[in-house]
């Protein structure tokens, strides 16, 4: 499938998809605009798998995207601690279809369709 190019360069599409997908393991659910959303699935589908497999190689893989950012101040967790301790056990049992986008409408200023993003419980 080839990848949606969101109106931005490589580098920034990049850049968007994993201050996103760090953001989404940090809170769980975030809004964005539909296309966005969709993009995003994937790429959060893709790092759920890496961390239902655990071992090192595919941390190392999950570290080489997700942001390095302290995510729970009382623990000190990161997200990719989180994405590996939390989401990896979590779904360890599904075989894909972790997220949920449901289209909440449109947004105010631009009337750019929104919709939110989250995990599925």
């Amino acid at each position: 499938m080839r990848n949606r190019k969101l109106g931005m360069t490589a580098d920034h599409r990049k850049a968007m998809l994993r201050n996103q997908a760090t953001s989404l393991i940090q809170y769980g659910r975030i809004e964005t605009t539909d296309t966005r959303a969709k993009e995003l699935r994937s790429v959060v589908e893709e790092l759920v798998t890496l961390a239902k497999r655990g071992d090192l190689h595919a941390r190392r893989q999950a570290a080489s995207f997700v942001r390095d950012i302290v995510v729970d101040k009382e623990t000190n967790q990161t997200a990719l601690q989180k994405l590996f301790s939390v989401y990896g056990p979590k779904y360890a049992d599904r075989k894909g279809g972790y997220t949920r986008i449901t289209k909440i409408g449109n947004r105010k200023g631009d009337n750019a369709p929104v919709s939110v993003i989250e995990f599925i419980d």
